[in-house]
């Protein structure tokens, strides 16, 4: 039988074209959500954006039966419906003490189960307390999972490890021209492109990547981008990668102090004659989620705090040309002529990105949607790379399963402009390193 979604308002703040994935179940909207929504009307974020795109769809597609019986939304038979009217339920008013949003959202999924008591009411909300709450009061409810990750422990990690691969062919790969057919190191089906390999049998071994054009595995060699040298393998992968020109895309996963900023950063400075310009951005989510008006001071002032470890990281770069002064005030004439721009995420959006390497840090605080929408907009020569530690969310209606960072890598993977590499040892410091196991 069919089954009826009561949705939240975060759902359709997460993805605005929420209501077509559903299949031929039934959707309601409360009108709580859609006086919520107006208040997201206004402004230049993704929240804002999916409000006002939702609230056309429904405009458009409007008539008198939306807040009666309902307008059809699939050829399947499944219908949306606004409930309108005033959600007051003994039951919340007696476990809750406030009159909020939320509740009368809850309210509205009671009284939808009530009027159709032979079919199953699930409300689909991101929110983990209102789920909790439904749950007390013996309502279903779930989290939006149309984008969310199934197996997040199965997710792609761009590496292999060969611990058994044959001597003879390791030796081969530090042989001119360097490179094996997959097949020989005992690899049965064709690998994903630009997946990385580590070879190994007993005391000898060799770092590898399979190459789509030449259908080769070919060695790959240590190098160092504007002083920076990779300190492990998953960093000599990852260094790879950020060089390569054939790839346009690339995902640097890890926990914090692997190095993932500053290898994205080291290899735009290594690159930029190819550029015309270096962005920097990440999210503004502040760390337990603390409004920015929280803190004195103008725009600027409230923005800097967030965006000092991107200017950390500049600053390890810089460091390595202490004795050269040449290249450390290049530095700094680079940032004064805005050819490496460091800002938030949101200012970046509406500029174009022709022939950019644009570096996207803190990813895992996007949605899925804000990075489609990063994307869709790189132009000619551009290269998008995106930097994030999936298990270290600030956002309060993402997940490890759910983030734009953890999608787009699952989405991904096997496509040729592509490239993937989770970092797992830490290089900030010994400390470091123990804390982030640790604690």
């Amino acid at each position: 039988m069919k089954k009826i979604f009561v949705l939240d308002t975060n759902v359709i703040l997460h993805d605005s074209n929420c209501i077509y994935q559903f299949q031929d179940n039934d959707v309601v909207i409360p009108i709580t959500v859609l006086e919520e929504l107006d208040q997201f009307k206004k402004g230049s974020d993704s929240v804002n954006f999916q409000a006002r795109e939702f609230v056309r769809e429904l405009d458009r597609m409007s008539g008198d039966s939306l807040f009666e019986k309902g307008l059809k939304l699939t050829e399947e038979g499944g219908m949306l419906r606004v409930l309108v009217g005033n959600f007051k339920i003994p039951e919340i008013q007696q476990a809750f003490r406030e009159d909020t949003p939320d509740h009368r959202i809850l309210a509205a999924a009671i009284l939808v189960s009530r009027e159709d008591k032979n079919r199953k009411v699930v409300l689909v909300t991101k929110d983990v307390n209102l789920r909790m709450k439904a749950k007390s009061l013996g309502v279903e409810a779930q989290d939006y999972s149309t984008d969310k990750i199934k197996n997040i422990d199965e997710l792609y990690t761009g590496k292999t490890l060969l611990d058994s691969a044959p001597s003879a062919m390791i030796d081969k790969l530090y042989e001119d021209p360097f490179q094996l057919d997959y097949k020989d190191v005992g690899l049965e089906d064709e690998p994903f492109p630009w997946h990385h390999y580590i070879l190994k049998n007993g005391q000898k071994s060799a770092l590898a990547i399979y190459n789509p054009n030449l259908a080769k595995l070919v060695r790959v060699e240590k190098r160092t981008y504007y002083g920076i040298t990779p300190r492990n393998a998953e960093q000599l992968f990852g260094m790879d990668l950020l060089g390569n020109p054939e790839i346009q895309l690339v995902t640097l996963s890890g926990k914090a102090g692997t190095g993932k900023t500053l290898l994205a950063l080291a290899a735009a400075m290594e690159q930029r004659m190819n550029f015309r310009q270096i962005f920097l951005a990440r999210p503004i989510v502040p760390l337990s989620n603390k409004d920015m008006g929280f803190l004195p001071g103008d725009i600027k002032s409230k923005l800097d705090p967030y965006l000092q470890p991107l200017w950390d990281n500049l600053k390890v770069i810089q460091n390595q040309f202490l004795h050269d002064k040449g290249e450390f005030d290049k530095i700094n004439k680079m940032v004064e002529e805005e050819k490496l721009v460091i800002s938030p995420l949101t200012y970046i959006r509406g500029r174009s990105l022709q022939k950019i390497f644009f570096i996207v840090d803190e990813a895992q605080n996007l949605t899925p949607h804000e990075v489609k929408t990063i994307i869709t907009r790189a132009g000619e020569g551009t290269k998008v790379v995106f930097t994030g530690d999936i298990y270290q969310i600030d956002h309060p209606f993402l997940d490890s399963q759910s983030n734009g960072l953890s999608y787009l890598i699952d989405r991904f993977k096997g496509q040729r402009v592509y490239g993937h590499i989770n970092l797992e040892k830490g290089e900030r410091s010994p400390l470091a390193e123990l804390a982030s196991n640790l604690l």
